[in-house]
């Protein structure tokens, strides 16, 4: 008797995470293997209509209202249901499914994330400012519905994947590996001017332009350790972050007894969504080998905060708890647009993300709900335009 395909739901599918994520669905069955519930995307409706009808997804949504009409022309006489805006983003998530890829970037994707969290489904995170504004009430979300939360960042999937919860106590560091990004050996002075697409050219990963820059910056690499905190913190265990340029070791565990457990794949972010896709099975792949004795060599060394102060920040975004990773988190996406707008220099970002920090951290309220993190959101972000004038 055949088995009844797994449900599956991508929130942000036309990112370049749900790209990856609707490949590694096509290499293992498509709509032959796995029944799609609903695929999400924003302004690029021709690409969403294209993967709603590769998978036979039973819902299309866009978070862009006014491209309803075109993604509805699109899918005509396909039996495709569509819809459109923030609240049918939220609708999609919350219809049963088995799987949700959580690939909606930004803030806009925590209440899609938590409505998928709140009914049980296995969630992959690959959404970073879920848990860096809102740890808690996602991990609640996902334990008290009985789900699980599976990471789908690199460095935080790696960890997942070398972690003995077995054995909790034994664990003694978590290590975060970074790529350090195209600036990582640049001077202040070479980094006062660069453009937007410099700091976009990121040498070893595919990503978003936002994210790219992000890792040119090491804020990427800040809201990892916010996340790494969230996920796998506890009383006693220190959260470090090594600069290795091959990104061929993701993240690492240190254990009591000297032992070091890594994780180590080419940088494809397929090996992550098809881990987490594929849990607590390893599915085969399409990705790349790695080839020992060509790697030559693997470099580590420790950052510069002074270069680079956005891991100084996220580290004080941890010590103070509660919703300053929100704060870091907004203040951050508002310096950052406003450096692809030209607006600022890409060294005015950390400048940017500290001046709003010390303004709003100490006003922090200690308990808060989904109000309280978009509050606290909008207010890092109104900050921030008041320190760039």
């Amino acid at each position: 008797m055949p088995q009844p395909k797994r449900k599956l739901t991508v929130l942000g599918a036309t990112g370049s995470i749900g790209v990856s994520t609707l490949d590694v669905i096509g290499h293992l069955g498509g709509a032959d293997a796995f029944e799609v519930v609903a695929l999400t995307g924003m302004g690029n409706v021709a690409l969403l209509a294209e993967q709603a009808k590769s998978v036979n997804a039973r819902l299309a949504v866009t978070a862009d209202e006014s491209r309803h009409a075109e993604l509805k022309e699109r899918l005509a006489g396909t039996g495709i249901e569509t819809a459109a805006g923030a609240s049918a983003l939220v609708e999609a998530a919350e219809r049963p499914t088995d799987w949700l890829m959580a690939g909606i970037v930004g803030v806009a994707g925590l209440a899609p994330t938590l409505a998928g969290a709140k009914q049980g489904a296995t969630v992959a995170l690959a959404n970073k400012e879920c848990l860096v504004s809102a740890g808690h009430l996602l991990i609640d979300a996902v334990a008290q519905a009985g789900g699980t939360l599976l990471p789908v960042d690199s460095e935080h999937n790696a960890i997942f994947q070398v972690l003995d919860r077995t054995q909790p106590d034994a664990v003694e560091r978590i290590i975060l590996t970074a790529s350090g990004g195209p600036f990582r050996d640049k001077s202040v002075a070479e980094m006062r001017n660069v453009t937007p697409a410099q700091a976009a050219a990121h040498p070893n990963w595919s990503m978003g332009l936002k994210i790219s820059i992000d890792s040119a910056s090491l804020f990427n690499k800040a809201l990892e350790m916010i996340e790494a905190d969230r996920l796998f913190g506890a009383p006693g265990r220190e959260l470090e972050v090594v600069i290795h340029p091959q990104s061929v070791i993701h993240s690492m565990v240190g254990y009591r007894d000297g032992s070091v457990l890594a994780q180590l794949g080419s940088p494809d972010m397929r090996t992550a969504i098809g881990y987490a896709l594929g849990w607590p099975e390893r599915p085969a792949l399409p990705v790349e080998r790695l080839d020992f004795a060509k790697l030559a060599r693997l470099d580590f060394r420790a950052p510069d905060e002074k270069r680079f102060p956005a891991l100084r920040l996220a580290r004080e975004a941890i010590a103070h708890g509660g919703l300053a990773g929100a704060v870091l988190n907004g203040a951050k996406e508002a310096a950052l647009e406003s450096f692809i707008a030209g607006r600022i220099g890409f060294l005015r970002i950390a400048e940017v993300v500290e001046a709003a920090m010390e303004r709003l951290l100490p006003e922090l309220p200690g308990k808060f709900g989904i109000d309280e993190v978009y509050a606290a959101d909008r207010a890092a972000r109104r900050a921030a335009e008041d320190v760039m004038g």
